[in-house]
């Protein structure tokens, strides 16, 4: 057998079927890819997905196109002669190795996809936590975006966001609204109230149901203590508490109700 034979027979046998399989492994990834891209953009379009919040719905589509791109390069590169449990063998590899190296970011996705799922918050709102404080500009996959009133960006990870308390103050309409003052002992108790009750009264932005109203709330060591309580709404919340905060003031001193200071009374005893 000469040489030429031989090259015809190895072509003939192996050669051919595999460039055969490897075009039509090339047109499965390529049909299968677009019709992977048809599927989801099916799915994008159904009412029920429009109605899921828009973080969700990348989180859902993004999870079916990464298991349909899978499953069609394992059919591929079987077509080609790998068999299916060695790329399965090798997936499970690459995947407990990815995830040993990346603990952290995995525990920030099972974060973001608890956040999105529950909801305790949406962009736009103004949250608080033990992580800070700001308005959500965006929820991502591994972070939160907050923008502070000071406008300084921060990110807060969403594994630790996720296992933290939240004050959401932007679920509500309304919101109320205390200022604490302190007043001496010999003021008199009913006219401060009736001062501070007409300081809220008069302002616009308080609402006038619930109605305004003051309470005696300490009897402390130099002074007692009393809290106006209003309500309003949730945008005007700031510019309600820095007006009557300033006008709780200036309406207790025209009346010459007196606001103490911390002091000290020290007696000397001669023996």
């Amino acid at each position: 057998m000469d040489f030429l034979e031989i090259l015809s027979n190895f072509i003939n046998q192996h050669a051919v079927p595999f460039i055969l399989h490897l075009i039509s492994a090339a047109v499965i990834l390529i049909v299968g890819f677009a019709i992977a891209k048809l599927i989801i953009k099916k799915i994008r379009r159904c009412a029920f997905f429009e109605k899921l919040d828009s973080n969700i719905q990348s989180l859902i589509a993004n999870t079916i196109k990464i298991i349909l791109y899978t499953v069609i390069i394992i059919i591929a590169v079987e077509i080609v002669g790998v068999p299916g449990s060695t790329i399965i063998a090798i997936l499970g590899s690459c995947g407990l190795a990815i995830g040993l190296a990346l603990q952290g970011g995995l525990s920030n996705i099972a974060g973001g996809v608890i956040i999105m799922l529950f909801k305790p918050f949406h962009v736009g709102d103004y949250v608080t936590s033990d992580l800070g404080s700001g308005t959500v500009t965006d929820i991502g996959i591994f972070y939160t975006k907050l923008i502070t009133p000071d406008n300084i960006a921060v990110s807060v990870p969403n594994s630790a966001l996720s296992n933290s308390a939240i004050s959401n103050y932007s679920v509500k309409e309304t919101r109320r609204v205390d200022i604490t003052v302190s007043i001496a002992f010999e003021a008199d108790i009913d006219l401060a109230k009736k001062v501070l009750l007409a300081s809220a009264e008069t302002h616009d932005l308080v609402l006038k149901d619930p109605a305004p109203v003051v309470y005696v709330t300490e009897q402390a060591d130099s002074a007692i203590k009393l809290q106006l309580r209003t309500w309003v709404n949730n945008s005007d919340y700031w510019a309600v508490k820095f007006d009557l905060t300033e006008d709780s003031k200036k309406a207790l001193d025209k009346f010459s109700i007196s606001i103490p200071y911390a002091q000290l009374d020290v007696h000397v005893k001669n023996d």
